[in-house]
């Protein structure tokens, strides 16, 4: 026993020697480059390069050659080629959430040369399942640099040590900032309009890049924010946090309607249950929940009824959650007596309940249609590209979301610890500080992961004046968190975005 503290010592020693020979080696690794060609919705054919490579991310922002290095960071860039004498095209970066997701959700949903193909009413094609060309990739407009952050995809940290800070808020930003600096580099790219999207926790972190960017002098002309996340506070249901139970009725109305639950006026279409949540919420919910056991018993029955109405519950089951109808609750109540779960990403998809009809979050419904496809797809798909793929590639890491640390480091990030991350004050900070910044903002109607109410509320709150809201563009599409799977999303989605971009020859 009396050896174990040295021998444990000389164990993390040699751990950490690994991970960084590992690191290093990936870093080292030639590119796999390879050409292809993709003929856009327009009819116009667009060649291109694919290439996959590791950058290096190192302490401090410094280059991997001179500090230490932390992570081996897993990149797939689309470029076109500029002929001579034109200017750069702008390059988008871009990278999914989580915490813990890889960048193959947008890179083949929605914005690459290729995609994978998933039924329009959100359910789960049956094998084989593979990729076909994309005619709306966003290409058109960008050369595309898609990240996998640490411990996602093929990413790796370099230590221990290192894996603890990037898996956290600010440490993910400091390291895909350098990430980004890193590619700018190494690719002869700097000066060349800069764009990021990001979707979900992506949203989360490229609200807080868009400052950090243009602190290290790489200020960005645009962010596009795909089923937004900037406010946990409006997401998470915690005690004491009423927010999320307003801004989540409108999307659980919404998703009612769809599923036949709602009578009379509600059940005319999806705006008049949307527009009648709205107006519930504003006019009377928020003061409900904001008087709580001093609402008199005759006001307390009719907000009752009325939540009872918006949702397709049961008044008793209302009056049970006293007045609060949390994700998870909707989610195994609102289709009970059918013995189906509604989806929490793609509210539109329902799947079974076990036997028992037992309320335990076994699996989402919504995500199950689209994990294996899309995994399987961008393996198959990677090797064509003459990436290794014996190694694991992690699609989505439950361990690197489990071990998150939410806090950030900054006085106002002290508070957060204790509370809800946020990052909507460094998406105004740098709009305020970059007037050529532009935002677009895409939700999902049928998300109830991300709710669109809750991303209007997250919107208004930005700490910015009027005249800088106004380079704010938002955007509804009609499935779920990743909408574009459905083709007439993606269809508008790319056509929102041409316009966004004032990019007529691509409407």
């Amino acid at each position: 026993m009396s050896d174990s503290p040295s021998n444990s010592t000389k164990s993390e020693s040699e751990t950490d020697k690994r991970q960084r020979e590992k690191a290093e080696q990936l870093v080292a690794r030639p590119a796999a480059q390879s050409s292809a060609g993709v003929t856009l919705a327009n009819g116009r054919r667009l060649d291109y390069t694919a290439k996959a490579s590791f950058v290096p991310v190192a302490a401090g922002g410094i280059d991997a050659q001179r500090g230490e290095l932390q992570a081996a960071i897993f990149t797939l860039s689309y470029s076109v080629a500029t002929p001579a004498g034109q200017p750069q095209r702008p390059v988008c970066f871009a990278f999914n959430g989580g915490p813990g997701s890889s960048s193959v959700w947008l890179h083949l949903g929605a914005l690459g040369p290729k995609r994978v193909p998933i039924n329009d009413d959100g359910s789960k094609p049956a094998a084989p399942w593979g990729l076909v060309d994309n005619p709306l990739t966003w290409l058109e407009h960008f050369d595309l640099v898609f990240f996998d952050p640490p411990h996602t995809g093929y990413s790796l940290s370099a230590s221990d040590a290192a894996r603890k800070t990037l898996l956290s808020v600010d440490g993910d930003v400091d390291a895909l900032a350098e990430a980004m600096r890193a590619w700018l580099a190494a690719n002869g790219r700097f000066g060349a309009p800069l764009y990021l999207a990001g979707e979900s926790y992506g949203t989360t972190r490229g609200a807080a890049l868009a400052d950090k960017m243009q602190s290290l002098g790489l200020a960005l002309s645009g962010v596009i924010l795909v089923s937004c996340a900037m406010d946990l506070q409006s997401l998470v249901f915690a005690p004491r946090n009423d927010l999320p139970y307003a801004l989540f009725l409108p999307a659980y109305a919404n998703v009612a309607q769809f599923h036949g639950r709602l009578k009379g006026p509600l059940d005319a279409s999806p705006e008049a249950a949307r527009a009648a949540a709205e107006a519930f919420v504003a006019e009377d919910y928020l003061a409900a929940l904001h008087a709580g056991a001093r609402l008199d018993g005759a006001a307390r029955t009719r907000i009752e009824k009325r939540i009872a109405e918006l949702t397709g519950l049961p008044e008793a089951l209302v009056h049970e959650k006293n007045l609060r109808i949390d994700d998870q609750c909707f989610f195994f109540e609102a289709l009970r007596e059918q013995g189906r779960i509604v989806g929490r990403l793609e509210a539109r998809v329902t799947g079974p309940m076990a036997a028992s009809r037992t309320r335990d979050w076994e699996f989402d419904p919504g995500i199950e249609a689209l994990s294996a496809p899309y995994t399987t797809a961008a393996l198959a798909y990677y090797a064509t590209l003459g990436i290794p793929t014996e190694p694991r590639y992690e699609v989505l890491s439950l361990e690197v979301n489990k071990g998150w640390q939410w806090g950030r480091g900054s006085a106002e990030g002290m508070r957060e610890a204790n509370g809800f991350t946020s990052t909507s004050a460094d998406l105004a900070r740098a709009m305020r500080r970059n007037p050529h910044l532009k935002v677009f903002v895409a939700s999902g109607r049928y998300d109830l992961g991300t709710p669109y109410s809750a991303s209007d509320w997250s919107l208004a709150q930005l700490d910015a004046p009027a005249e800088v809201l106004a380079r704010l563009t938002h955007r509804y599409y009609d499935a779920g968190h990743m909408f574009y799977t459905r083709m007439a999303d993606l269809q508008q989605l790319k056509a929102d975005l041409a316009d966004w971009l004032g990019d007529a020859s691509a409407r």
